[in-house]
């Protein structure tokens, strides 16, 4: 059984770099939001799950992230 060259293709340099890109992101927004615990932890606790709550919401439309998948997918930035 043989592949066929039509449906072969190159794996791309962009998937192994975008996934390395998307751990460091995440280490370092980790480290950021650990960084205001103690501000954080200040408050009272019903305060706390809506500031924690922004910060994730933060992570998925403010940094780069969708524009990194799509970067990883199509080598467009859009």
């Amino acid at each position: 059984m043989s592949i066929d060259p039509r449906h072969y293709h190159q794996p791309s340099w962009r998937k192994p770099v975008g996934m390395l890109t998307i751990i460091g992101l995440i280490i370092a927004w980790a480290v950021m939001v650990a960084s205001l615990s103690g501000l954080i932890g200040t408050l009272p606790v019903w305060a706390q799950t809506p500031v924690y709550v922004v910060l994730g919401i933060v992570w998925i439309w403010v940094l780069p992230l969708r524009r990194l998948l799509a970067w990883m997918e199509t080598g467009r930035w859009r």
